[in-house]
């Protein structure tokens, strides 16, 4: 099953363009040629937006050092740090910047390639009840797959502390023996509902799942805290569909935050060319694998090689070559006055901050902050400030605080 929904972006952003010179000039923030040269965008500024005039003024420091691989970060209202490792490992980093003992109770992990613990996120009640979510790889027979658990965190006086009432709410179906594309990002909305993102394992033909709406692979899912789907989810009365689907043909989402009027948005990796920033909405199909950018690693076509058609939406933006987007986080601080609602990504191969600025939804200026390192994540702090987590390839990880230098 597909769904038609046609996107009034190519509108919208042609309107800005004519508004405001600014936005028809072609200079890219990315000059690196492109991996597929023939496909062009379906309406302007769709990619390579153009680099803002006054680009902000960035100070770096780190503020912690030699932790193992971590893949997500969330600050705790002490403005502590808990962190999660990619090894399975819990911790929380405290003020001086160290690390406290691991936490006890978390789940065994498969961290085999892209796999592990992943993602972490504190429920909204989380001050009353001190409750958080998780995701990670979860060892399964006949494979593996992407699962959430909740759990009441119980911390002690030694900075660590151990899981409890540990429970898994939800798995991603079906289990697949691959180490590829598990995703993914939680975030809740704003009345409580929780987004899960997931990949679609990546490997041929299985990553064709994407479009089967009884596969729960390459889909972002919404589901209450008990790892219900919720009433109104769009395919809630289809038969064969899985009832907690959101929105459906995706690759792999490592990226996804609510905006001020608390939307999701998110980006997901693409193939050779193709990272795509989306505004998910209920029921609607992107495309992957039959209509995407870019092009296989082999350098042969996707499918039929279409980046377009009247059954999917195109993406607001996508990046050819690819950033590799891992974390995100919609700026609303005080410490950079231009960030103001702008999408902050993580960009692991381009190992750089890239920073949207937005205008009706669409993108108006690309901006890139250099961090020297593989970003995993990206959260603003309660200062303000920006926090980066960075990974190298032998498997350690920084934490870099970003401020303005204006």
């Amino acid at each position: 099953m597909k769904i038609n929904h046609l996107h009034c972006a190519s509108m919208l952003v042609l309107a800005l363009a004519m508004s405001n010179p600014a936005l028809a000039q072609n200079t890219p923030a990315e000059t690196q040629p492109p991996n597929a040269p023939s496909q062009e965008p379906q309406f302007p500024n769709q990619t390579r937006a153009p680099e803002p005039a006054d680009p902000a003024q960035v100070e770096q420091e780190v503020v912690a050092t030699g932790l193992p691989q971590l893949w997500a970060l969330e600050f705790l209202p002490d403005d502590r740090m808990l962190v999660t490792a990619k090894s399975g490992a819990m911790m929380i980093i405290g003020p001086d910047g160290q690390p406290g003992p691991e936490i006890e109770g978390v789940p065994e992990v498969d961290a085999r390639g892209q796999g592990g613990l992943l993602d972490v996120a504190l429920a909204p009640d989380y001050e009353t009840s001190n409750k958080i979510f998780f995701s990670f790889s979860e060892p399964r027979d006949g494979g593996n797959g992407t699962s959430v658990a909740s759990a009441t965190l119980a911390m002690d006086e030694s900075g660590g502390g151990q899981l409890q009432d540990v429970e898994i709410i939800f798995r991603q179906t079906p289990s697949y023996d691959g180490t590829k594309h598990f995703g993914s990002r939680l975030v809740f909305g704003n009345d409580g509902e929780l987004f899960v993102t997931v990949g679609e394992r990546s490997d041929t033909p299985i990553r064709d799942q994407a479009q089967d709406i009884a596969s729960g692979l390459g889909k972002i899912f919404r589901i209450d805290q008990n790892g219900q789907p919720l009433p109104d989810n769009p395919l809630i009365d289809e038969p064969n569909a899985l009832p907690e689907i959101w929105s459906l043909g995706h690759r792999n989402m490592q990226s996804a935050t609510l905006d001020g009027q608390g939307r999701l948005w998110t980006v997901e990796h693409g193939p050779k060319g193709g990272d795509e920033l989306n505004m998910p909405e209920a029921g609607v199909n992107y495309g992957w694998p039959e209509v995407t950018y870019g092009i296989d690693y082999s350098g042969e076509p996707i499918g039929e090689g279409i980046t377009a058609n009247a059954e999917t939406t195109q993406p607001i933006y996508y990046w050819d070559p690819v950033i590799a987007p891992s974390g995100m986080a919609y700026y609303t601080g005080d410490e950079f006055a231009n960030w103001q609602e702008a999408f902050l990504v993580g960009g692991l191969v381009t190992q750089d901050v890239v920073v949207l600025h937005m205008e009706n939804d669409l993108v108006a200026f690309e901006e890139r902050v250099p961090v020297g390192a593989r970003v995993r994540d990206v959260k603003q702090g309660p200062d303000g400030a920006v926090y980066v987590v960075t990974e190298s390839r032998q498997g350690s990880s920084e934490i870099v605080r970003l401020s303005s230098a204006d």
